[in-house]
């Protein structure tokens, strides 16, 4: 991930069933089921923001927040 670009994990653990497609389409390998068999970002740092695990749930169970640094919500 470029510097300067902050990247959110958002992970609904009552939607996510574990199956494993998140896990399985992450490029960098971010992404880890934990000990109850929820998705977890086990390694934030290396996400690169392509969005494939965000893209393949079939439960809408995580969301990928990528926000660039100094960027503000406001639009002018």
């Amino acid at each position: 991930m470029p510097k300067g670009k902050t990247v959110k994990h958002l992970i609904d653990t009552e939607w996510c069933k574990g199956c494993g497609i998140c896990v399985h389409f992450c490029p960098k390998n971010v992404l880890e089921l934990d000990r109850q068999g929820k998705v977890q970002a086990a390694r934030p740092e290396d996400c690169i923001a392509c969005m494939l695990c965000e893209l393949r749930c079939p439960d809408l169970a995580i969301q990928i927040l990528n926000k660039q640094e100094g960027e503000n919500d406001s639009q002018e």
